[in-house]
């Protein structure tokens, strides 16, 4: 049993190592290839912020002489979701006078290239679960509101959106509805709305609607409701998006800023893995191995999923680690007083993770509600930070409460029973002798 943990522990160390070679550096085994996390290759690693990295600078402008607030939301509206199916979630969307909207896309110098992605004619269609498309959005559709009110005789008021069809469109929702409903034992009774082939909303059908307007529900709040009619009535867009500039602009905070915030974050790490040495001593060692495999799993994450970062993400990754080490010092402090009461050094470990166990989650978990509160209601520099904090603390209550436990028990298993290696603290036995 100790050789078989001894080698464990230093499997576990070795494996530490390659994590973050591999995180950062990349790899080439038999054909597989990854680049990194901050590989230079417009498919591999991380999407930098326009802070960090620049981008294209692209403004457009409406191809009508006088455009209404309502017809410039419907534009950002598909401009918005145009980038968020693309990934760009860190582009930014600004709104001029006279009908101008300029986009700030980063990491993207190809300025053509992103043009063409947000200036294309909207393609909206209503199609069923077979994918057959119902109703085409240019011609099919006449109007699409945000309302708010009673629907059906319902007690209460809530958010719809009410959608207008054209003349010729009422016949072919009414045949669309009435078979989308039979279809409700086969769980098929949906009508998909699709922008860019990407699929806006799939309300349910319940009955035959053969009307020129319909009402579509799904406890949505006054936003998300004004976003689906917005995206709906991107189908019959009265006028075009037209390019009249596009430059590509440098790192906004210096083209030594993304070097200069790792290395920042990266002294941190430094410290804080000193700090746990010299407080908590071979836990302490444990903890900073399992804050390596943590920093190398977050590596490999954000470069293997494209994650968008930028200044604040970086400052997401950096709370994350915080909460990881305040994690494992709950942990030890436990841990310690199990010591102090006179405990073996193996129960103390199985009692401090036990007992710190509920106040860990607790913590995370209430994190990761904020998370993603802020990642539905952000935008920009927010979803970036909500994103990496996010990821960052699933990731670290995983290597806080499963990886330091397993490797804290293969230390038990090797035999010590110096308990100052541990803590610097004598223990005072319970009554009734040690446990």
């Amino acid at each position: 049993m100790k050789k078989k943990s001894i080698v464990i522990l230093c499997a576990v160390v070795v494996l530490a190592a390659l994590l973050n070679w591999v995180a950062f550096k990349g790899y080439n085994i038999s054909g597989f290839t990854y680049g990194g996390m901050f590989s230079e290759e417009a498919d591999e690693g991380i999407r930098k912020g326009i802070d960090l990295a620049g981008g294209s600078v692209i403004t457009f402008q409406a191809d009508a002489a006088n455009p209404t607030e309502a017809d410039m939301n419907v534009a950002e509206s598909i401009f918005q979701t145009r980038l968020t199916n693309a990934g760009y979630t860190e582009a930014r969307i600004s709104r001029g006078e006279g009908g101008k909207v300029t986009v700030e896309i980063p990491s993207v110098f190809e300025t053509d290239q992103a043009a063409s992605l947000l200036g294309d004619v909207a393609k909206l269609t209503f199609t069923d679960a077979d994918g057959n498309v119902v109703l085409d959005g240019a011609t099919d559709i006449k109007d699409a509101s945000y309302q708010f009110g009673q629907v059906n005789n319902s007690a209460t008021a809530e958010a719809y959106v009410q959608v207008q069809f054209a003349p010729e469109a009422k016949e072919k929702f009414a045949t669309a509805t009435r078979e989308a409903a039979a279809k409700s034992g086969e769980g098929k009774n949906y009508i998909s709305i699709m922008m860019d082939d990407a699929t806006v909303s799939s309300p349910r059908v319940s009955e035959e609607i053969n009307s020129d307007s319909c009402v579509i529900t799904g406890d949505f709040t006054p936003e998300e409701a004004q976003d689906l009619a917005n995206k709906i009535k991107s189908g019959q867009l009265p006028f075009s998006m037209n390019v009249i500039s596009q430059e590509t602009v440098g790192a906004e905070l210096g083209a030594n800023a993304l070097p200069t915030s790792l290395w920042a974050a990266g002294i941190g790490i430094i410290l804080i893995m000193l700090f746990m040495l010299i407080m908590y001593r071979i836990p302490g060692l444990i903890a900073d191995l399992s804050l390596l495999i943590y920093v190398g799993l977050i590596g490999l994450f954000m470069g293997l999923f494209r994650i968008n970062l930028s200044l604040s993400g970086i400052a997401g990754i950096v709370l994350s680690i915080g909460m990881a080490v305040d994690a494992n010092c709950i942990i030890f402090e436990r841990m310690k007083e199990e010591l102090k009461l006179g405990k073996t050094i193996k129960a103390s470990v199985d009692a401090g993770f036990s007992k710190a166990l509920s106040a860990i989650l607790d913590a995370n978990i209430t994190t990761i509600i904020s998370c993603i509160v802020l990642y539905i209601s952000g935008i920009g520099a927010v979803t970036g930070f909500a994103t990496t904090l996010g990821i960052g603390v699933i990731l670290s209550m995983i290597t806080a409460v499963v990886i330091t436990k397993f490797l804290l028990k293969q230390l038990v298993n090797i035999g010590i029973k110096n308990r100052s290696l541990f803590y610097n603290t004598k223990a005072k036995p319970v009554e009734g002798g040690a446990q």
